[in-house]
């Protein structure tokens, strides 16, 4: 392990070579597998990263003994440092790694957050676990993203080549996508299409919201079960707005259960939305389940593999806590 200090707003990395043999911007991406090369090599040549105090050039060689120190700006996207965080791992191989994240872990490392996220857990992973000692480890690279509060399948690519080509079917649509939500109300409908635009109102609150001149933004729906005043719905969205699953649930008239953001919704907006509701779908918003994220889980993801170009499914089991609020409203 490391040692770790701080100078003004950057954060100093100590560490002693082992064994020799190993090139120095090697030995970098071997302790920061979530660091892109390019910047390891900028700091070496930058002078930020240091060998027993002395500038030197990415292919030196290091020896058995030598302190190599490194700094690095916190603010940096990319400084997603290993963590030993638990991860339940659904797949991996060679180019992909799917996990079922937890409620309440953000999937990257923001400017206000540098630790305790996804990508420190799967970085620690891919040090320590999934690669040969002496070689450098996978970098992890985040194809989609989910909430903090929204728990299922996430996928990580664990090459330039994988991300790559599953990128690219995200942006053409070609990965399916399911969602489990527990909703406010009773949804009278059995499958429906939810319309609507989505846009950001820098001057209101929440910013992202439906308008008019927004984003086409599409939601398909299956009613799964209904309870007395809930119901739990797939969702499956057809475009990737922020939000979007959030929204347009609020939208429809049927925030989902825990949602502290999109959790209010009037009669003008719920009437706004494009799917026709009945006379009998009247939202009964009580009893409320006191819940502190909302009821949100990426339940499937389906996609080709990169290599084997075989449409793979990857599920993910309900979080506990969820499990146990629709058990417990499906008991009589």
């Amino acid at each position: 392990m490391p040692s770790q200090s701080s100078a003004q707003d950057l954060q100093i990395f100590t560490f002693v070579a082992e064994t020799k043999g190993l090139r120095f911007d090697q030995f970098l991406a071997l302790h920061f597998p979530a660091i892109s090369l390019t910047r390891l090599r900028a700091a070496i040549k930058q002078g930020e990263a240091r060998i027993n105090g002395k500038t030197s050039f990415s292919g030196w060689i290091l020896k058995a003994g030598d302190e190599i120190t490194i700094q690095l700006d916190p603010d940096s996207p990319t400084s997603a440092m290993p963590e030993k965080i638990p991860l339940e791992i659904l797949f991996e191989d060679d180019d992909l790694l799917v996990i079922n994240k937890q409620t309440g872990l953000l999937s990257h490392p923001s400017h206000k957050e540098k630790s305790g996220t996804l990508m420190n857990a799967v970085a620690w992973h891919f040090l320590h676990s999934t690669h040969q000692p002496g070689k450098t480890a996978p970098r992890p690279i985040l194809l989609h993203r989910l909430d903090r509060d929204t728990s299922g399948v996430i996928a990580i690519a664990k090459t330039e080549r994988a991300s790559r080509i599953v990128s690219k079917a995200f942006r053409e649509r070609r990965v399916k996508k399911s969602y489990l939500a527990l909703v406010q109300g009773v949804v009278a409908e059995e499958t429906g299409t939810i319309d609507a635009s989505i846009g950001c109102d820098p001057h209101g609150w929440p910013r992202w919201k439906v308008l008019p001149e927004g984003d086409p933004s599409q939601t398909n729906f299956t009613v799964k079960q209904r309870f007395a005043h809930h119901t739990l719905l797939e969702l499956e969205p057809l475009t990737g707005r922020t939000h979007q699953l959030r929204i347009h649930c609020a939208h429809l008239g049927h925030p989902i259960v825990g949602d502290q953001v999109y959790r209010r919704t009037t009669r003008a907006e719920s009437e706004a939305s494009t799917v026709k509701k009945k006379e009998t779908a009247e939202i009964t918003m009580q009893p409320e389940i006191k819940v502190k994220h909302q009821l949100l889980h990426a339940h499937s993801l389906t996609f080709r593999h990169p290599t084997t170009n075989e449409d793979v499914c990857f599920l993910a089991p309900l979080p506990t806590e969820m499990a146990q609020i629709i058990q417990r409203l499906s008991s009589p």
